[in-house]
C-alpha cells in the first residue's frame, strides 16, 4: 500500500489505513462506553452511582486498550478535537496532521461513534433509538469546557515532555476521573457525543443537547491549547505525534 509523507523524512501509514483505525477506535471506545452503560443500568438498576462506576472504570480500561493497540496506525485521536487541535498546533511548522488528511479523520470518528453505538444496541437487544437525557445545563457545559481543556492539555503535555510511553495509561485515567469530578461526566468528544445520541439508555444524551456540549467542548479545545502555548510556548514541534506517535513505513 501506498505511503502519505509528512515531511521529507518520516512517512506514515497511507491515510485510508489511518482513517480506517480512526473509524474502528471511535467505534469499539463508543461501543465500550454504550455497551457498559447499558450493562450498569441492568446490573444496578436502583444505585446511579455503582452504575456510574461501573460505566467509568469500564470506559478508563477500554480507551487504554484502544489506544495501545491502534495508536501506533494512526495516532489513536478517536476524537475530533484532538485532530483538530494537532493540525491547528502544528499548520505552520509543518508537524501537525496535514489538512489533506483532517476530513478524513474527522469523518472516519463520526461514522466510527454512531457504528459503535449500533453494535453496543445489537449486543444487548436495544433498539437503536433517540436518547431523552436532557444534558445541557449550564453546570454540564463548563463540565465539558473543563474535561476537554484538561485532556487536550494532558495529551500534547505528555507529547512535549518526552512521556508518551505513558499516555495510554495517563489518557484512560484522566477520562475516568473526569466521570466523577465533572457534573458533564466527561463526554469530552463531538464524535463521542454524536453516537451517544442514537441510544436511549443510561450513557444517552439528547439530540438538543449535542450541539450545546460540541460547543463547549470546542471552547474547552482551544483553553486547552492556550494553557499548553503558556506552559509548553515549543509544544508545535511534536504536534503530529499525539496521542501515540505513529510508526513509520518504508515504501517497497
Amino acid at each position: 500500500m501506498k505511503t502519505t509523507t509528512y515531511n521529507a523524512t518520516v512517512t506514515r501509514p497511507h491515510v485510508l489505513r489511518r482513517a480506517a483505525a480512526e473509524f474502528v477506535g471511535t467505534g469499539l471506545l463508543v461501543t465500550v462506553v454504550v455497551g457498559s452503560g447499558i450493562a450498569a443500568q441492568r446490573l444496578s438498576p436502583d444505585d446511579v452511582g455503582l452504575q456510574l462506576l461501573e460505566n467509568s472504570l469500564t470506559t478508563a480500561l477500554g480507551l487504554t486498550v484502544l489506544i495501545l493497540m491502534l495508536g501506533p496506525v494512526s495516532g489513536a485521536h478517536f476524537n475530533p478535537v484532538v485532530s483538530l487541535a494537532d493540525w491547528l498546533l502544528g499548520r505552520r511548522a509543518g508537524t501537525g496532521l496535514p489538512l489533506r488528511d483532517l476530513a478524513p479523520y474527522l469523518a472516519a470518528q463520526v461514522l466510527g461513534g454512531i457504528a459503535g453505538t449500533l453494535l453496543a444496541g445489537v449486543m444487548f437487544d436495544t433498539a437503536p433509538s433517540l436518547s431523552g437525557n436532557d444534558r445541557a445545563t449550564g453546570g454540564h457545559l463548563v463540565g465539558e469546557v473543563v474535561a476537554t481543556a484538561g485532556l487536550v492539555l494532558l495529551i500534547f503535555a505528555l507529547g512535549r515532555t518526552g512521556k508518551g510511553s505513558v499516555t495510554a495509561a495517563a489518557v484512560g485515567a484522566y477520562i475516568g476521573a473526569a466521570y466523577w469530578f465533572t457534573s458533564s461526566t466527561s463526554f469530552a468528544n463531538p464524535a463521542v457525543t454524536i453516537a451517544r445520541m442514537f441510544t436511549d439508555t443510561f450513557a444517552g444524551i439528547a439530540p438538543a443537547s449535542v450541539a450545546p456540549f460540541i460547543l463547549a467542548q470546542l471552547v474547552g479545545a482551544a483553553l486547552g491549547l492556550a494553557l499548553l502555548l503558556v506552559f509548553y510556548p515549543t509544544a508545535a514541534r511534536i504536534a503530529g505525534d499525539v496521542v501515540v506517535p505513529t510508526q513509520p513505513e518504508t515504501t517497497s
